[in-house]
Parts: C-alpha cells; structure tokens; sequence
C-alpha cells in the first residue's frame, strides 16, 4: 500500500512535471515574441519617418539683367520645392565667370552671353539656353532730349553712357553701333546693365543702352526707345550647373526647371523671349 502509494506520486510528479516544461516554453515564446513585437514597433515608426531630408541650400550665380525676374522665379521654385532655398548671387556675367574661375562656392551659373559660358567648359556642365532678350536705347523720363534712335547717340552733346565692352550688354552694343557705323564717345563705360539703367535713371547720362527687360523694370522712371530687328542683337541666356557643386542633384533640378512652362512664363512676362 505504502510502496503503491509512492508510485501514484512519482508519476504524479512526472507528468506535472512534463507539463510544466511546454508551459515555460510557451511563456518564454511568449515574451520573446512580445519583445520583438515592442521591437518593431519601436523601429517602424522611426523606419517609416527616417531622418529628415537635409534642406538644398543652392547658390546661383546670375547675370545682372536676369535680378527682378529670378527673385520671383525663385520664389516660385521653393514654393514648387519644400525645403530648397535658392540664393542669388547677381553681377556682370565677365565677373561671375572670374568668381566661377576662383573657385567661389556656387551650385549654377546663368550668364547673359553663350560667350562667357564657353569659355568656362572646365569649370561647367552642359548648358542650355533658357531665354533670349534684345537691346533698347534708355533715356531720361519723357525723352527730354528726343532721342529717336541710334544714330543719335553719336552726337556729342549727348551725355551717352555704355556697358564695358567685356560684358555681354556692352558686346551686344558695340556689335550694332558697330553694324551701323556709329561712332559713340561714351561718358563712362559700367560693370553691368543695371549700371547703366541706374546712371540714366538718375538723370547722369541722357541715353544708354540697355536690354529691353531692365528698362521695363524702370517703368515710370525711364522711357525706351526701340532698336529695329533688322538693327538689333539678341542675347542669349544659358545655365548650367557647376561641376564644384556640392549639391550637384538639386542644381541640376532648378536648371532644368528653368525651361519648364511655369518657369518661362515668368521669364516672358518680365518681357524675356523664348529661347
């Protein structure tokens, strides 16, 4: 009885025993699944935001005559573009190109003159033309000393004032005087189209010429006298990316951008033509 009794609680102990052992197992299965299920959790949240995409901070280098219509086409562009913000740097495009040459930190490059870009091919990518323009003759408001075309600006009691003849407005209006046979002594030469626009604005010269887009910024301030087609140059506007750039995708992005239809609908309204 004793020994029966000894036999029905060792078999006991076995069989809870052998109950216990795929309980514990299914405990521990238990928690390790809910630690990696915590696990995941935790990562999927932090796998599915990432890390926040570093903002494009991109420097263009631009052409004087291209500084009103850029503010609002970049304006446009980081609306188009959260998070990129698009600084513009603007200066004759003969001193853009010795910055480039320098080694100044700058994403692109949009120069007033196909000239200018060419001669920087080690320093650029491929270019595209992204707009044209053409030259007026800029007077004083109201035309006080009634210009009415080229060949007045040879006379030499007119106070005439000219771009340098290195930077593309000054090249473009050296070629038409030239074409037409027009000597111009002009009282002073400027570093860029807005200092030309600028000397006439404030009544230091009767007449200057300037693109057709800077003395529509002047509206009101200067009055424009048109140069015939037949008499006229058309400057070209190529961008390119700079192959220093440290944000080479993003550069390339508001480059191309630039011949996109929203882009050259702020480009002509400003008066710019199509490439």
């Amino acid at each position: 009885m004793a020994l029966s009794t000894k036999r029905r609680r060792a078999a006991t102990a076995v069989v809870s025993a052998a109950l216990l052992i795929p309980l514990a197992a299914a405990c521990s299965s238990s928690s390790s699944s809910g630690k990696d299920s915590g696990s995941d959790k935790t990562a999927s949240p932090s796998g599915s935001s990432g890390s926040a995409p570093k903002a494009a901070q991109l420097t263009v280098l631009a052409a004087s005559s291209l500084t009103d219509v850029f503010k609002a086409a970049g304006a446009a562009y980081e609306k188009e573009h959260p998070g990129t913000h698009v600084k513009f740097s603007f200066a004759g495009s003969q001193e853009l190109a010795a910055q480039v040459k320098q080694g100044a930190p700058a994403d692109a490059l949009v120069t007033a003159d196909t000239k200018t870009m060419d001669g920087l091919k080690a320093d650029v990518n491929d270019s595209s033309i992204i707009a044209k323009n053409r030259l007026v003759i800029a007077t004083g408001k109201g035309n006080p000393k009634k210009v009415e075309g080229l060949k007045n600006l040879s006379d030499t009691n007119l106070k005439v004032v000219l771009a340098a003849p290195e930077v593309p407005v000054g090249r473009y209006s050296k070629q038409v005087l030239d074409a037409q046979k027009i000597t111009v002594k002009p009282v002073s030469q400027e570093p860029n189209v807005r200092a030309v626009l600028s000397k006439v604005e404030l009544g230091e010269a009767d007449a200057g010429i300037v693109y057709k887009t800077d003395a529509a910024s002047a509206k009101g301030k200067v009055d424009t006298v048109d140069i015939p087609d037949a008499q006229n140059a058309v400057a070209k506007y190529p961008a390119a990316t700079l192959k220093t750039s440290k944000n080479a995708d993003a550069a390339a992005a508001f480059v191309k951008w630039l011949s996109t239809p929203e882009a050259q609908k702020i480009l002509q309204d400003a008066g710019f033509q199509q490439p």
